[in-house]
C-alpha cells in the first residue's frame, strides 16, 4: 500500500460523506438533530461498532 492508496481512500470518504446531504439535506438535518439527542454511551456504542466493521472490511480484504 502506497500513500497513492490512502489518498484514494480518504477522497472515497469525502464522496461518501457528501452524497448523503447532497441528495436530502433535510434528510441530513433531521439525522443530526436525532443524534444530539443520544446520550454518550450511545455514541460510543456506535462508533465501536463502525470501527469493528471497517477493521472487518479491511482484513476480509487482505490489505
Amino acid at each position: 500500500m502506497n500513500s497513492d492508496t490512502i489518498w484514494l481512500a480518504i477522497a472515497l470518504v469525502l464522496v461518501i460523506e457528501g452524497f448523503f446531504p447532497l441528495v436530502s439535506p433535510a434528510g441530513w438535518r433531521k439525522m443530526f438533530a436525532q443524534l444530539l439527542s443520544l446520550n454518550d454511551g450511545q455514541i460510543r456504542f456506535f462508533a465501536v461498532c463502525s470501527i469493528l466493521g471497517g477493521l472487518l472490511l479491511i482484513w476480509l480484504i487482505g490489505v
